[in-house]
């Protein structure tokens, strides 16, 4: 009998999913403080983070990561979330899938750029998925998972002394029967989580002046899509829609209905490229923007796609010369700026590059895109130590940006400073969870210094150590 009631207590612990965490105050109307505080939660989000990039193929794309960048600090400053620090993450997959982890993670399936139709839509699944980080849903589920332990325990102790007593069918189903109490209980859990967060993302897209009821439209689009389909999408499984879940969120957007919210032309502009980069090859890509011009009668977005596609097959004067009309009629788009120097560089017009984004910079200093571009235009033009400034400076404004410590590391070598080299690697390695290979380049680089840089080797000594701390702590997890 001990033995028996040993195994369901191992059974009931793991069921529930309970953890032991240390006690902790609450901050006022957050009770999921006390289990899981605000800092345990950015240490989850910051190996979650490190996964993702090491084991997702990601986007290295530097307009769709900047709009996407863009677009949900847009939605976040409109949003109940308290501290708004982010980690968004473009997933180089065609499927439809957004997902929001602990500690400020957001992640973005590519695919949701093509699935959604206008920058109402995307915009109403990135909200949906800022209202899970608002109000902490992860937290909450493990303080629920905690609160519900010592009843569901009792009843699992219950269910195995009835096996132990009776024996037979009639115990087994006594247990059965709890184990499918506890699944039920975070079932129901989980679908009022995902009606809060309908909710809240529906505000936020008042608040942001977007249409809120695209979150309906963009959920019944997503559910008549895959209805007859054996595998629906990624964000269906994990965000299960029901015909009541999309009737709740046409009953609150009612009084929204008939107002007329227009779209975004730089959402449609960067649909186009997401659906360039999906296409099976560039060749495809063209033969889909032509098609698409003719259905549009020549719509900007497709005629841009258009460009953009034979930039991609390697027809770079021809990509220049169909994004022209569109750049002349918006010379100060941003979009359309940085797209001109991409195809100016993949037509190794490195000068031209150099001086159409060096005078937007002046407008824009240290912006991400086109930093990235002039970097590699002064690069293609012999000039990779100037390329690499400019990578320093992106690295200290956005470190976490994983291709710009890649890239930096590649213009370092290109310069010859091989120092640089190992620093950049070893940042980038961190940031991708390999704290071992990062310390390795810095112990590379610590041979490379003079040892009366006293400057520079207390940093590395610092940076190491600090590495250290991080592969300890992995280690013992």
């Amino acid at each position: 009998m001990a033995r028996i009631l040993l195994m369901a207590l191992t059974l009931a612990l793991a069921v529930s999913g309970w953890t032991t965490v240390p006690d902790q105050l609450p901050e006022l109307g957050d009770a999921s403080s006390a289990v899981v505080s605000l800092e345990t939660e950015q240490r989850i989000g910051q190996q979650l983070l490190r996964q993702v990039r090491a084991q997702v193929p990601t986007v290295r794309d530097p307009l769709l990561k900047y709009y996407t960048e863009v677009n949900l600090y847009r939605l976040a400053e409109h949003s109940e979330l308290k501290r708004i620090q982010l980690f968004p993450v473009l997933i180089d997959a065609p499927e439809i899938n957004a997902f929001a982890a602990p500690g400020g993670v957001v992640g973005i399936n590519l695919g949701l750029y093509v699935a959604a139709e206008d920058v109402h839509e995307y915009s109403a699944v990135i909200a949906h998925e800022l209202a899970h980080l608002s109000q902490r849903h992860f937290a909450r589920q493990i303080e629920e998972q905690q609160r519900n332990t010592l009843p569901y325990l009792a009843a699992m102790l219950a269910s195995i002394a009835i096996a132990a007593t009776t024996g037979g069918d009639a115990g087994m189903a006594a247990i059965s029967g709890t184990q499918a109490a506890i699944q039920a209980n975070q079932l129901r859990f989980s679908r009022t989580r995902e009606q809060e967060a309908d909710r809240i993302g529906i505000n936020t897209l008042v608040a942001a002046q977007l249409d809120p009821t695209a979150m309906g439209r963009m959920f019944e689009r997503m559910q008549r899509a895959y209805r007859f389909s054996r595998i629906p999408p990624e964000f269906l499984l994990t965000h299960p829609v029901t015909e009541s879940r999309i009737s709740d969120a046409r009953n609150q957007t009612r009084e929204y209905a008939n107002r007329n919210y227009p779209d975004a032309e730089d959402f449609q502009l960067m649909r186009a490229r997401a659906r360039v980069y999906l296409a099976p090859t560039p060749t495809h890509a063209v033969q889909l923007f032509k098609g698409e011009i003719e259905r549009t009668e020549g719509a900007d977005w497709a005629y841009y796609g258009l460009a953009v596609a034979l930039q991609r097959d390697g027809h770079a004067e021809q990509a220049i010369d169909t994004l022209k009309p569109l750049y002349e009629k918006q010379p100060n788009s941003l979009l359309y700026i940085a797209t001109r120097a991409e195809m100016l560089n993949a037509a190794d017009r490195f000068h031209e590059a150099i001086d159409l984004v060096s005078l937007q910079l002046v407008i824009n200093p240290d912006n991400k895109p086109l930093s990235m571009l002039y970097s590699a235009a002064l690069t293609g033009a012999g000039r990779a130590r100037d390329a690499q400034a400019v990578l320093n400076r992106l690295s200290v404004k956005y470190p976490e940006d994983l291709d710009v410590w890649y890239e930096l590391a590649e213009t370092a070598g290109l310069a010859g400073d091989v120092l640089g080299v190992h620093l950049a690697r070893a940042e980038y390695f961190a940031r991708v969870g390999n704290f071992q290979k990062a310390i390795q380049h810095l112990e590379y680089a610590r041979g490379l210094t003079n040892p009366d840089d006293f400057r520079t080797n207390a940093m590395l000594d610092a940076r190491i150590n600090d590495f250290r701390k991080e592969l300890a702590e992995l280690r013992a997890s």
